[in-house]
């Protein structure tokens, strides 16, 4: 069975314009909101609890008081390295649709607020991939970048992830590869990408921008691209898909919030679970809707949804990512596994008396989910700081509206 084939995907929608977006006027997304002063009592609030959970740093209120003089002064602070460190880790503790949270305090912490151009953001982000996956053990990881100042954005990385694939749309309305990325790869088109060799799983390159510029496009080498292979351990014929995907799953369009400080451009890592790829990325309609094509392979009845078909073409895919990473010594994990260890994670913070924050409907896996413990309870989802946040700008310009335009269409 041809790879192709299978993985072309028919908009049903109506094609957003990538420039301007559905619903936009001729003069497109608007600019930039301003950048905030910071919040004396976000900053307060965030330095009484990083002292109170880091004793060794010393009383709190000589800190305080600089901090507060800092802002009376300039409209903003800089935290220590120790401040943003410990401020990344709590804000992954603190992010309630995460499933995989126990191992929040290992976070490994990349300061480069120091790099200020698109090209040492793009080299950074590449440094990134390779620091995660070394001898293909993925570590959480999380590079932080400058923040926005006031008059001084910070650096904008424009990718919805580190790695994705490209959506290419045919003049028929399918498309090849990654139909989420459709728009945001027509996007880079314009901005002069060349585009890749026209598989379904071509790398998107990096677009980096300083504040709300246009941006910096840097293809991302092949050997900071770890990827794997997908095969399965009974039907030979399913490594004949011609599937793959990418090991360290990078999200690169949330805003770090420590202390009312925003890092825009704070691309951070776990490791996959197995769901996140043979549930979604691979099997969602609006993706690569693969099971259909899984469960003709398999010779099942789709004439009726009695037979299930779905779901068993659903089992079988999840079967294959899970043997392909561990075939391939890639760390992953199952849903089953990841439930037991959540509530684990959840007895530890009670026992630490946290609170700890989760969304049912995110930490509940997408298959079996009345299968794991952590569907039969209920969890108190709340908005703590630090944390992991969308901006509204990030998430236009990652699905493909980008930067300003003059009322002629030009880029501003």
């Amino acid at each position: 069975m041809g790879g192709c084939s299978v993985l072309t995907w028919r908009r049903s929608r109506r094609a957003r314009d990538p420039i301007h977006g559905a619903d936009a006027g001729p003069r497109g997304r608007a600019p930039e909101r301003p950048v905030p002063c910071a919040d004396p009592a976000e900053a307060e609030e965030y330095l009484e609890l990083f002292h109170a959970e880091n004793p060794s740093a010393g009383p709190v209120k000589p800190r305080l008081r600089e901090v507060r003089a800092e802002i009376a002064r300039t409209g903003t602070y800089t935290h220590t390295p120790g401040e943003l460190a410990y401020g990344a880790r709590v804000a992954w503790r603190n992010s309630s649709k995460c499933i995989g949270r126990l191992y929040w305090h290992s976070l490994r912490v990349r300061d480069r607020r120091h790099v200020d151009t698109p090209e040492g953001v793009a080299v950074e982000c590449v440094n990134h991939l390779r620091a995660a996956a070394p001898g293909r053990r993925i570590r959480p990881t999380i590079t932080v970048f400058a923040p926005d100042r006031p008059g001084a954005p910070g650096p904008r990385i424009w990718n919805e992830q580190l790695i994705r694939y490209a959506g290419y749309e045919m003049d028929d309305g399918s498309i090849i590869g990654d139909p989420r990325y459709a728009d945001f790869t027509t996007m880079l088109r314009k901005l002069g990408w060349a585009g890749g060799p026209g598989t379904p799983f071509d790398v998107l390159p990096l677009a980096v921008s300083m504040g709300d510029g246009p941006p910096l496009l840097s293809a991302i080498p092949g050997d900071a691209v770890l990827e794997v292979p997908l095969s399965h351990p009974s039907y030979p014929w399913f490594e004949q898909l011609g599937l793959r995907w990418h090991a360290v799953p990078a999200i690169a369009s949330m805003c770090l919030e420590i202390g009312g400080i925003c890092y825009r451009a704070a691309p951070f890592n776990g490791w996959y679970m197995g769901t996140e790829i043979g549930a979604r990325n691979l099997a969602d309609a609006d993706r690569y809707n693969l099971i259909p094509a899984v469960a003709r392979a398999l010779g099942l009845d789709t004439a009726t949804d009695r037979s299930l078909w779905r779901d068993h073409a659903l089992v079988e895919l999840n079967v294959a990512v899970l043997h392909s990473f561990e075939r391939a010594g890639v760390t992953m994990t199952d849903h089953h596994t990841e439930s037991r260890r959540f509530l684990t994670h959840l007895d530890r913070e009670e026992r630490a008396g946290r609170v700890c924050p989760a969304d049912w409907s995110w930490i509940v896996p997408p298959i079996s989910g009345s299968a794991t413990p952590v569907f039969h309870r209920y969890y108190e989802d709340r908005r703590l700081s630090p944390n992991f946040v969308h901006h509204p700008d990030s998430v236009d310009r990652s699905l493909g509206c980008p930067f300003p335009l003059s009322p002629e269409g030009e880029k501003v």
